[in-house]
């Protein structure tokens, strides 16, 4: 078996600090993308809610204008 040095300790302890500083530089990679992601979700939720809202006020327009021509559903179904 292979003796155990304060050499080969610190080569291995190096080794081990190497990878976990490559490690924390990709946890910090995704940590921005997991924002990116975050903050394009929001955009996207916003987007639809202006959607719905545009929508709703649509309804509404077409509603008053029905009831000013006097028109009903009844009346479609012919």
């Amino acid at each position: 078996m292979a003796e155990v040095t304060n050499e080969l300790l610190y080569e291995v302890l190096k080794a081990v600090q190497d990878k976990l500083t490559t490690f924390d530089r990709k946890l910090d990679e995704l940590k921005a993308e997991l924002q990116a992601v975050r903050i394009h979700s929001i955009a996207t939720q916003q987007d639809i809610q202006n959607i719905y809202a545009t929508l709703a006020r649509q309804e509404g327009r077409v509603e008053r204008i029905e009831c000013r021509l006097e028109l009903s559903e009844g009346e479609f179904a012919r």
